[in-house]
């Protein structure tokens, strides 16, 4: 843990002030920032709460491409023939070949190749950005031109990624280190998932009312935090913990709800909606992002030299010329995707004759080599003719919100108003409202739901995991058997680096 920290200590007071997160929220830089004037000035607050976006969006979408990661494990896919062995043993969840590959230690490189995923493995960067917010939390008071209600927004946001980083790391690993003191240097070892997660809880809830529901400033909008996305965030931790002790899993059914109550409410529905898809130009809107349905965003902008590496989105593996690559068509495979989508999938979540937009608007030639994901379509004309992606990247929208909402009331057995928050999602894909009287048949449906409507921004694996699908075969194309499961198989493998000069430290075994 010492390493981190230091690390961490010159995270804080450099690249917090020079990062390009956000050009339009950039300042001035700060020429001395170790000295006794840096909490003083609400200039360098706002660059050091700047760099914990910037952090974040290094850490997911530069180094680790996160999101395309958990659409492609255990997602519905097919590698073309002849394509790379590496997605296929990753759409298989077959980590354990990945790493006893030679080339997979090359994932911590620059670039990483194929092999970018490894460096899931390494947690540093979330820890970095987990102590910038605790020494925010702890030294915002002595700004002086800050008012009382600035300050405690300043708080709350930093609350908010210091949760969200705790939440992407325990769907990873599990077990994580826990601490919320500024400039922790201690040595320790992991906290059981289920109680970081319940202080999670706590400690979002106490803050989440001192966010705005959105911003005036539309440049702020999705990409700072607002009490829409303390919401999700709040929703999705309270579903994972359903899924993990569930003893209690009423009680965190019954948390959603009211979370779904009050983004509902009079002041939510004036904040936020669903944005319509009846076109193409309709999806371009949606991606592209700060929109009404947008909660929480990571920010791409390639006009102002910000955008995403290739591999960070999905777009990159379901895609070709003329939406990837270069713009004389070159270099692109002979117009093959990397991956294609399962028949059985697609036949399962798409049944002929049955209306929707997204299978026309989203998806063309899914079960083919030819397949593009159309859903981020949003494409920018780069450097030597090269054809990048340009939409930000959707963390939390309000479709999710509503299917999370849906599955929390199927569970509670109020199964009418399930089917509302289900079919607003479907009415506005142009799909006919469920009718499923069940409560099993209407589980799944809103299991499916999710997956025709979020694919390809990062959930597909991690709900098979909480929802405990990933152990049947119906679900699942590559199902872990319920004893693997329970020794750690749904986790990610953490890099062996964490074990330096830390005796308390321990990795997950089955990756061993």
């Amino acid at each position: 843990m010492k390493k981190i920290i230091q690390k961490t200590l010159v995270f804080v007071f450099i690249v917090f002030l020079t990062s390009g997160c956000d050009k339009f929220l950039n300042l001035e830089p700060i020429d001395n920032v170790s000295g006794n004037n840096f909490w003083t000035l609400a200039k360098n607050a706002e660059a050091h709460t700047q760099g914990l976006y910037a952090k974040f969006r290094s850490k997911t979408c530069a180094t680790s491409s996160y999101f395309p990661a958990f659409d492609l494990r255990n997602g519905p896919h097919g590698i073309p023939k002849g394509g790379n062995k590496f997605l296929r043993w990753f759409a298989q969840n077959d980590i354990k070949s990945l790493m006893k590959d030679p080339r997979w230690n090359k994932g911590l490189s620059t670039g990483g190749g194929p092999y970018i995923f490894k460096s899931l493995s390494v947690w540093d960067e979330y820890y970095e950005i987990i102590q910038g917010a605790n020494i925010l939390i702890k030294e915002i008071d002595k700004v002086t031109d800050l008012s009382e209600k600035e300050k405690t927004t300043y708080i709350a946001e930093a609350v908010f990624m210091r949760n969200l980083c705790y939440f992407f790391m325990v769907r990873l690993y599990g077990a994580v280190p826990y601490y919320t003191k500024a400039y922790h240097n201690d040595l320790i070892g992991r906290t059981p998932m289920v109680q970081v997660l319940k202080r999670c809880v706590a400690d979002l809830e106490s803050v989440k009312e001192y966010l705005p529901w959105t911003y005036s400033d539309k440049s702020k909008v999705a990409i700072r935090a607002m009490r829409g996305g303390a919401i999700a965030l709040l929703m999705h931790m309270n579903m994972w913990l359903a899924g993990f002790d569930e003893e209690n899993k009423s009680k965190y059914y019954e948390a959603v709800k009211l979370l779904g109550e009050e983004i509902t409410s009079p002041e939510g529905n004036a904040a936020y909606g669903l944005v319509p898809i009846n076109n193409s130009a309709d999806t371009k809107k949606l991606f592209k992002g700060r929109t009404r349905e947008g909660l929480f965003e990571v920010l791409q902008n390639q006009n102002y030299g910000e955008g995403f590496p290739s591999k960070a989105t999905m777009t990159f593996y379901a895609s070709h010329f003329p939406y990837k690559g270069n713009a004389d068509g070159t270099g692109n495979s002979a117009g093959k995707s990397l991956i294609l989508l399962n028949e059985k999938y697609v036949e399962r979540s798409f049944p002929e004759g049955v209306p929707d937009r997204r299978l026309e608007l989203w998806y063309e030639n899914p079960t083919e080599e030819t397949f593009i994901l159309k859903k981020f379509i949003n494409t920018f004309i780069y450097k030597n003719n090269m054809i990048e992606n340009d939409d930000n990247m959707m963390v939390f929208r309000l479709a999710d919100v509503y299917l999370l909402m849906a599955e929390a009331l199927a569970e509670l057995n109020e199964l009418e108003p399930a089917k509302i928050y289900l079919n607003r999602v479907r009415v506005r894909a142009g799909a006919p409202p469920i009718q499923s009287a069940k409560k099993k048949e209407l589980k799944d449906q809103i299991f499916l739901e999710r997956g025709r409507e979020l694919y390809g921004e990062g959930h597909t694996s991690f709900d098979l995991i909480r929802t405990k699908r990933i152990l049947d075969e119906n679900f699942c194309f590559y199902p872990i058997t319920l004893s693997d499961f329970n020794q750690g198989a749904w986790t990610w493998p953490i890099d062996e680096s964490v074990l330096e000069g830390n005796p308390k430290m321990t990795l997950n075994e089955f990756w061993r």
